[in-house]
């Protein structure tokens, strides 16, 4: 799996956001709705503030400012939505960025889905290996657990 950034992820110690959200499965109660607050998207996301001045910092997102208050757009929301599935799917930020590029190319809605459909492919593939890795290392342990502890028994016996 990828991993994120180099620097302090900010997201790491927050909620976990349900997959039938971010994908839109669920409805959108703001469907209407043009701008949106920092703590709006803080709120209905399950982001810290911090998090969303990061990926405003990594140009993922672009609010625009009045004074000092940072109104996001609807196109700045649906950023934030594939952000945080590919975050939930265990791309990097950098690929997420890619992939939401894609959008801007002729054509884009399509070739987004096409590469994003390609890339979910191979990641579910990088995923069930590391579960196969992960179970195959548990199964070491257990053993190594057992073998650990009959020796222990041995010696105080």
């Amino acid at each position: 799996m990828a991993n994120l950034t180099a620097v302090a992820r900010p997201e790491e110690d927050e909620a976990q956001v349900d997959i039938d959200f971010l994908l839109g499965i669920s409805g959108d109660p703001h469907a209407e709705k043009e701008t949106f607050r920092i703590g709006d998207l803080s709120q209905e996301f399950g982001v810290t503030l911090r998090t969303l001045r990061f990926y405003e910092d990594r140009g993922l997102l672009a609010p625009a400012r009045r004074g000092t208050t940072r109104l996001y757009s609807r196109k700045d929301r649906a950023r934030l939505r594939l952000i945080l599935l590919a975050k939930m799917l265990g791309f990097s930020l950098t690929e997420a960025k890619q992939l939401i590029e894609l959008y801007h190319q002729p054509n884009g809605k399509r070739k987004q889905l096409e590469v994003s459909l390609e890339r979910f492919e191979e990641q579910r593939h990088i995923l069930l290996e590391q579960k196969r890795e992960i179970e195959e290392s548990i199964r070491a342990m257990d053993k190594t657990i057992d073998y650990t502890r009959s020796r222990l028994d041995e010696a105080a016996g």
